[in-house]
């Protein structure tokens, strides 16, 4: 069989296919939005600080 004659693939394009439902930072999931990077090191703070007045 000859493949060079069979063609390229088609690229896929990067995008889904249809929308979610309950997509983060939708009308039905409004708080489920990605956190910022200061809100991530606060948290993880307080977490480390728990967690080093427990032992």
């Amino acid at each position: 069989m000859d493949y060079k004659k069979s063609g390229a693939p088609r690229k896929g394009k990067n995008s889904p296919r249809h929308q979610e439902h309950n997509a983060k930072g939708s009308d039905k999931n409004p708080y489920g939005g990605r956190e910022t990077k200061a809100g991530l090191l606060a948290r993880m703070k307080a977490a480390a600080e728990k967690a080093k007045k427990a032992d």
